[in-house]
């Protein structure tokens, strides 16, 4: 299967502004790429690029004071379907974590693991470890949240969107995470492409 996939962003700025854009294909699907999804700018502007401590593609660009465009389009190759749930994933004693991966155990700006272990233990430490336990989070976690785009708030955190019981997609990956984290199940968030495949065409986005 071929799809596309591309975004154009418009944001003004008063002054000139330092941005970093995480808008790339990740590294791991870019051989999937029919041609690079390399990022246009509207003033053009010098773009520097580079990829983070997690292997995130990154660009840094100086944005002109005034109105700004980013954009994109691409195909990439796919096989359509959906990856598999890891029904058979087994629980892994926190002594053997891989080292890589015992960052993705930390607190962090919107996932307080220190704040929120008590309730993490008191909704799942009977649920059985690995998937199971997994599984059970994110059924709370979808029935707890209200999701309302209104409502919508940049700073709230797992524990805020707990406590309030609402949130958008941030909010759901970030309560989620959390949990998994206070449960030593390193966790960490993965964003991608609003997919419009097989829903119906709205006059705006």
């Amino acid at each position: 299967m071929r799809i596309k996939i591309g975004y154009e962003l418009s944001i003004e700025v008063a002054a000139p502004t330092a941005l970093v854009l995480m808008l790339n294909v990740h590294p791991e699907r870019a051989g999937d790429l029919e041609q690079a999804d390399l990022v246009r700018f509207t003033p053009n502007v010098w773009p520097h690029r580079y990829y983070d401590h997690f292997g995130n593609p990154c660009v840094r660009v100086m944005a002109p004071a005034g109105a700004f465009t980013f954009a994109t389009e691409a195909v990439i190759r796919d096989s359509g379907l959906p990856e598999p749930w890891p029904t058979h994933a087994l629980g892994t004693p926190v002594e053997q974590i891989p080292d890589e991966a015992l960052g993705f155990l930390m607190p962090s700006r919107y996932c307080e693991v220190d704040q929120m272990i008590g309730v993490a233990w008191s909704h799942f430490g009977t649920a059985t470890p690995g998937w199971g336990r997994v599984k059970a989070i994110l059924d709370f976690v979808h029935g707890h949240l209200t999701f309302d785009y209104a409502r919508a708030n940049p700073l709230r955190t797992a524990k805020m969107a707990y406590e309030e019981k609402v949130g958008v997609c941030r909010d759901f990956m970030h309560l989620a995470i959390t949990f998994c984290r206070c449960l030593n199940i390193p966790a960490r968030y993965a964003t991608g492409y609003l997919g419009d495949i097989g829903v119906a065409v709205v006059p705006c986005p």
